[in-house]
């Protein structure tokens, strides 16, 4: 089983995009060669500025960087990708490595330095160990993304029975009215949804819930009748 077949990449999917910048060509068709043997898709840069253009025109989930190139230092190019795309992964390939390079390379996020020359099964190793983090990681902000939804899903639902209740529960209404937000104790709400509620914030829940009925609005206009008076 190959590294794109641990990454679970079918036929159907699509393969990780791998951009290689290396400006010696018999080293990088020798790269592009095996990345390809492994099952991604690979572009080839020989210079930073045609790194950072291929960039601006397409997604890499990985950059593979030499840092000796006859325009830009490689670290600069790193630098750029890791601060406009941090969600690509790099590893850096050199012949002119120092231990303070790497330790720079890694602080700025660069999840391996390899010195060269290096063997096949490095490179593969090291490329597929990255990959593996890069699907870890998107797979960790899709999930987060989901759980926000989800969140303000409940917060909008929870605002909406807490409004409707005014409606139909005089003593809630009261209790809302005199103790603000400790009245809300028992919905899932954030603090800033039990402050827009108790104090009648209707630019806050017009953004966060948004339109309410007349009924929903009952006490919110009570509550800004009160603080006007």
């Amino acid at each position: 089983m190959n590294t794109t077949q641990d990454l679970n990449v079918t036929e159907q999917s699509v393969p990780p995009h791998v951009l290689v910048m290396e400006d010696d060509f018999s080293v990088a068709k020798g790269l592009e060669m095996v990345l390809t043997e492994e099952g991604y898709a690979v572009d080839l840069a020989d210079t930073g500025e045609l790194a950072l253009k291929a960039f601006r025109e397409k997604r890499f989930d990985l950059l593979v960087a030499d840092l000796r190139l006859p325009d830009i230092d490689g670290m600069e190019i790193v630098r750029q990708v890791k601060e406009n795309k941090p969600e690509t992964e790099v590893i850096v390939i050199t012949g002119y490595g120092t231990p303070s390079l790497a330790v720079d390379a890694m602080k700025i996020g660069v999840h391996d330095f390899i010195p060269k020359p290096f063997t096949d099964d490095q490179i593969k190793t090291a490329v597929g160990e990255a990959l593996k983090e890069s699907v870890q990681k998107s797979t960790k902000a899709v999930l987060k993304k989901a759980e926000t939804e989800e969140e303000k899903l409940i917060q909008k639902r929870e605002v909406i029975q807490a409004l409707n209740r005014t409606a139909e529960d005089a003593d809630f209404w009261h209790d809302l009215m005199e103790n603000g937000s400790i009245a809300l104790n028992e919905y899932q709400l954030s603090n800033e949804a039990k402050a827009a509620i108790a104090s009648g914030d209707l630019k806050w829940i017009n953004e966060n819930v948004g339109e309410l009925t007349q009924k929903q609005l009952m006490f919110i206009y009570k509550r800004l009748e009160r603080e006007a008076w």
